[in-house]
């Protein structure tokens, strides 16, 4: 097996101007993305944005309308699947009910012509690796989800692939399972050092597991980054609505200082913004703030910070472990706060409260 090692820069998958369609419909539309040798990539998006199809491109079962594949820095154009140095992971798992676990895992490894020894070695370090050593002659349908997972796995890491393809695997494991496979699935690609792309519509799966996220809208890349800057600062609005920012307001670039700008809706609220100095003024722009960012008062806070606004909770929901409120503001717009507030009790319905954010939390995009 190969021995656990840190990504690197190098590329080992790229895809470079690749479009792919199926009939009109363009599933990727002249799309790129280098993948870096040893991370753990996912690609995510909604349904329908081209994540699977990416992985389809890269594992040969399909073939691109235009564009290049690169593998190991190969041309995989002429490459079918069993030539190509990766090994995929479906959701459904896709085992064999009439063999063993071991047989399952050995499949492949026997389809080579490998040697009994080689065989029984290669088999046990995988099932190892999955926690799944004492269970070798269980029959498939004795195991559980997770366990059955957890033979694909080895069944796909025991051929030493460069690129572990992995296609939604925990889409069909409860939650309590799912999360178990989430820190099992990082843990081993930090024991074997390949590179794992994974494909999910989770946002917190993606921010969990993966060294860098590639974000898929409708077969462009909209962002590649790590999960904190994917998280922190999305590049485009779709990012950001996709990871969860809910609170957006359409305004015009105003003045500025040394910190920050000002934008101001056509309801006359002020904003601030750091990091947008760049605009020219009267600049049309939509202004964001996650709900995570905003801080909720029953009074006006001291010191007041540069975003303060006053408005009415219509809406407290507890959500385990932190709250959600609806603040209606001035002319009805509704500015959507989660978190932790330790004075939560005070914060019901109809109680009048003053949110208020950090400038450096405000997200700027080009108006609409």
């Amino acid at each position: 097996m190969p021995v656990g090692s840190l990504p690197t820069m190098e590329p080992i998958v790229e895809l470079r101007n690749v479009t792919k369609r199926y009939g009109e419909h363009a599933a990727l539309d002249d799309f790129s993305l280098q993948v870096r040798r040893g991370e753990f990539l996912t690609l995510l998006g909604p349904s329908g944005s081209g994540k699977t199809t990416i992985l389809r491109l890269i594992a040969g079962f399909e073939q691109p309308q235009a564009g290049e594949i690169l593998i190991e820095g190969r041309d995989a154009q002429n490459l079918p699947p069993y030539r190509r140095n990766v090994n995929t992971v479906f959701q459904h798992y896709a085992l064999f009910p009439h063999l063993s676990v071991r047989r399952n895992v050995a499949f492949g490894l026997e389809q080579k012509k490998l040697s009994g020894p080689e065989i029984r070695k290669r088999v046990g370090t995988a099932l190892e690796m999955v926690g799944l050593l004492g269970k070798e002659e269980r029959m498939t349908n004795e195991l559980s989800g997770g366990e059955k997972q957890r033979v694909a796995l080895a069944r796909a890491l025991v051929l030493e692939p460069a690129v572990l393809l992995l296609d939604e695997p925990l889409g069909a494991l409860d939650q309590k399972l799912r999360h178990e496979m989430q820190v099992e699935l990082k843990r081993l690609r930090e024991w074997v050092g390949i590179t794992f792309i994974f494909v999910t519509h989770d946002q917190e799966e993606a921010l969990v597991m993966s060294d860098r996220i590639a974000v898929i809208h409708q077969g462009r890349l909209a962002q590649a980054a790590s999960g904190e800057e994917i998280y922190e600062q999305p590049a485009t609005r779709f990012v950001a609505e996709f990871m969860g920012v809910e609170n957006f307001f359409e305004a015009a670039a105003g003045e500025t200082t040394a910190l920050a700008r000002q934008f101001e809706t056509a309801e006359g609220w002020v904003f601030w913004a750091a990091n947008s100095s760049h605009l020219p003024p009267a600049t049309r722009a939509v202004v964001a703030v996650r709900p995570e960012a905003l801080d909720l008062w029953t009074s006006p806070p001291e010191p007041k910070p540069m975003n303060l606004v006053e408005g009415r909770i219509v809406e407290a929901i507890y959500e385990g472990g932190r709250r959600r409120w609806s603040v209606e503001i001035a002319g009805g717009k509704r500015l959507v706060v989660r978190g932790s507030n330790p004075d939560s009790s005070a914060l019901t319905r109809g109680a009048t409260v003053f949110v208020g954010w950090d400038p450096r939390s405000t997200l700027v995009y080009p108006g609409e």
